[in-house]
C-alpha cells in the first residue's frame, strides 16, 4: 500500500477496514524518514519509540471493534514551537535546545484525544523568525522538489515533512505566512485560520497579536479533517473562540451558488511576481470563471504598508515576547559569567542567531521613547487602515484571489532581494490575512516550468474557512492532486 498516495480519510478506511495495521503504516512512515531525512532534514527530533507505542494503541483498540476518531493511528507531525510534554520543544535555538515542557500545548491535547501518532518535532526558523527555514540553529531544511531549494519558513519543516512523506500530515504556526508560504513552495495545502479560532495556549509566542496554529496536508479534504479535531474553544486561552455548528469536511460538499471572487489587480500587476506563477494563478481565474463564478478587479493599496506595519508589530511584540529568555528563568545560561549583566548579556548573545537579534533590535528602536509614534504607533495604525480597507472590498465579493509568493522556491543560500524585492517582500502578499485576523488557505495550483509548486491564495472574511475550503475542493477535484516529488521528472 502506498500510503503517500492516499488521502487522510483513505488511510483511516485502511485501518478500520484492517487492509492495514498503524504499526504497519506507522513503520512505512519511518522507513521513509530513514531514505530521506538525511537529505530533507524535516525533524528536529524525532519521536519512534513513542510513535510505535501509540500506534500499537489504536490497533488494540481498534481490534476490540471500538469505534475511533477518523484520525486515530495516522501518524503525523508537530512544529517544534508546540509544546510536548516530555519531548523536548525546542524553537529550532539553542537558547531552548534542551528544554523539556511539562505540559502539552492545547492542540497536540486534542489530537492525542484523536489518537494521532507522533512521527516527531519539525525543524523550522529559530522562533519562528524567519522565511525559509535557515536560520534554525540545528540544520537546514530542503525542498522535496528541489533539495538545492528552500522549502520557505517558519514552518518548512512541517511542509517538507508531508511533502516527502515522512509524516501524513503536520502543524505549524502562521505569524506573516508561515504556514501558507512553505505550503505553497512544497505543493501542499495551508491554512491560516480566523485568529483565534485555534488556541495558542502552549505554542511558544513570537508576536501574540498574530501567531496562529496552521494545518498542512496534501489535500483540502485533509485539511478540513484536521481543522475539525483541533478548532476547539479553549476556556483558558483569552483569544480562543472556537468553532460550532457542522463541520468543515461536511461543508465541503455544499453546492457553490455563483460565487464573487475578486481579482487585486495591484498584486498580480507586482513587478517582481515571476511569469510561471502569473500564468498558473490566471489559469485559476479562468477555471473559477468557467464554472459559473463572477471575477470581479478589487482595489487593494495597502500591500506596501502591510509590508512595513507588520515588520514592526511583529518584531515589537517579538522584543516583548523575548525578554523571557534571559538565562535566570529557564534555557540556556552562559558558563562565563563574572556579573548579573554577564548572566543577561552572554547568554542571548551565545544562543541566539542573527535573524532573531535583529528583529529584537527593530522591536527594541520601535518601542523606544523616541520612537514609538513615529514608528509603532503608526503602524497600528496602518494595521486599521489595512483591516477597513479589506472589509470594504468584501462588501462586493465572497473571497479573494491572490499570488502566495512572488516566486517559486529559490536556492538556498540566496536571499529574495537577490532576485528582486528585498528581504522580506515575499513575504508580502500572506501579510495582509494575518494583519486582519482573517482565514487564508494556499493551495497547489500547479508546477512551473523548473517542477517547482505554484499556490493561490484564498482569503475570505472572518469565520469564513467553510467557503474557502469549497472553492478550494472545486479546483482540487478538477485537477487533481499535485504531483508528489517522487512523481516529478
Amino acid at each position: 500500500m502506498n500510503y503517500t498516495s492516499m488521502e487522510l480519510l483513505q488511510l483511516s478506511a485502511a485501518l478500520r477496514n484492517r487492509e492495514i495495521s498503524s504499526r504497519e503504516l506507522t513503520e512505512a512512515v519511518f522507513r521513509t524518514i530513514d531514505a530521506r531525512e538525511e537529505a530533507i532534514g524535516a525533524y528536529i527530533t524525532l519521536t519512534r519509540d513513542l510513535a510505535i507505542k501509540q500506534a500499537d494503541r489504536v490497533d488494540a483498540l481498534l481490534g476490540q471493534g471500538l469505534t475511533l476518531p477518523a484520525l486515530a493511528g495516522i501518524p503525523g507531525a508537530l512544529k517544534d514551537n508546540i509544546a510536548t510534554r516530555g519531548i523536548r520543544t525546542t524553537n529550532a535555538s539553542r537558547m531552548l535546545e534542551t528544554f523539556v515542557p511539562p505540559y502539552d500545548a492545547f492542540v497536540w491535547r486534542l489530537l492525542r484525544q484523536q489518537e494521532i501518532v507522533l512521527t516527531g518535532k519539525t525543524n523550522m526558523d529559530e522562533f519562528a523568525m524567519g522565511h525559509s527555514t535557515e536560520t534554525s540553529a540545528f540544520h537546514l531544511t530542503r525542498n522535496p522538489y528541489d533539495t538545492t531549494r528552500v522549502p520557505g519558513g517558519s514552518s518548512g519543516g512541517s511542509a517538507a515533512a508531508v511533502a516527502s512523506g515522512e509524516a501524513c500530515f503536520a502543524l505549524g504556526t502562521d505569524t506573516g505566512g508561515s504556514v501558507r508560504q512553505p505550503a505553497a513552495l512544497c505543493g501542499l495545502v495551508g491554512l491560516r485560520p480566523t485568529y483565534g479560532l485555534i488556541s495558542r495556549r502552549g505554542v511558544t509566542s513570537f508576536a501574540s497579536s498574530l501567531d496562529q496554529v496552521g494545518t498542512m496536508t496534501r489535500s483540502v479534504r485533509d485539511n478540513a479533517l484536521l481543522l475539525d479535531a483541533i478548532a476547539v474553544r479553549d476556556k483558558k486561552d483569552v483569544h480562543s473562540v472556537g468553532h460550532e455548528g457542522e463541520s468543515y469536511l461536511d461543508a465541503i460538499s455544499e453546492p457553490l451558488s455563483s460565487p464573487i471572487i475578486g481579482w487585486p489587480e495591484s498584486y498580480f500587476n507586482s513587478g517582481d511576481l515571476a511569469g510561471d506563477v502569473r500564468e498558473q494563478l490566471e489559469k485559476a481565474l479562468h477555471f473559477y470563471e468557467s464554472i459559473g463564478a463572477r471575477i470581479i478587479p478589487v482595489d487593494l493599496k495597502t500591500l506596501d504598508a502591510s509590508l512595513a506595519a507588520y515588520y514592526i508589530i511583529s518584531s515589537a511584540e517579538g522584543f516583548s515576547a523575548m525578554n523571557r529568555y534571559d538565562g535566570v528563568h529557564y534555557g540556556y545560561r552562559s558558563e562565563t559569567v563574572e556579573s548579573l549583566e554577564d548572566v543577561y548579556v552572554k547568554s542571548r548573545t551565545e544562543a541566539l542567531g542573527p535573524e532573531v537579534k535583529r528583529r529584537i533590535l527593530l522591536g527594541c528602536f520601535a518601542l523606544s521613547n523616541d520612537q514609538y509614534d513615529d514608528y509603532f504607533l503608526k503602524a497600528t495604525q496602518v494595521r486599521t487602515l489595512v483591516k477597513q480597507e479589506f472589509e470594504n472590498v468584501f462588501q462586493s465579493c465572497d473571497a479573494i484571489l491572490t499570488p502566495v509568493t512572488a516566486t517559486t522556491a529559490w536556492p538556498i543560500g540566496t536571499l529574495p532581494e537577490e532576485s528582486g524585492g528585498g528581504r522580506y517582500s515575499n513575504d508580502r502578499f500572506t501579510l495582509p490575512a494575518s494583519l486582519t485576523g482573517m482565514p487564508a488557505i494556499s493551495v497547489p495550483v500547479g508546477l512551473s516550468d523548473k517542477g517547482l509548486p505554484v499556490g493561490m491564495q484564498l482569503m475570505g472574511k472572518r469565520f469564513s474557512e467553510s467557503l474557502l475550503y469549497r472553492l478550494a475542493a472545486c479546483y482540487e477535484d478538477a485537477h487533481g492532486l499535485l504531483a508528489t516529488p517522487g512523481e516529478v521528472k
